[in-house]
């Protein structure tokens, strides 16, 4: 568990947040903190790729297209309906 004070202020704020979105303030207040924490985590990530970005070797399937399904299945939904209609 973890407890903190915060300013009457922000705690009006917090509570106010809570009622428009329809939770309690410790869900609004444990989303927060992920979500911050979850920025964090990608701005470490940006500063680590500007230091040692990608090889060549890493970004070699960058450039394949998508190539989509190794079949056709394009007739398939026409199939199963001619099959469900002779069941």
């Amino acid at each position: 568990m973890v407890s903190f004070r915060m300013d009457d202020e922000e705690v009006q704020r917090v509570d106010e947040w809570a009622r428009r979105l329809h939770v309690n303030r410790t869900t609004l207040l444990r989303g927060a903190l992920s979500a911050y924490l979850a920025r964090l985590a990608g701005e470490h990530d940006a500063t680590a790729y500007e230091r040692q970005p990608l090889t060549d070797e890493e970004l070699a399937l960058a450039t394949a297209e998508d190539w989509g399904p190794a079949e056709d299945w394009s007739d398939l939904a026409a199939w199963l309906d001619e099959r469900d209609a002779k069941g």
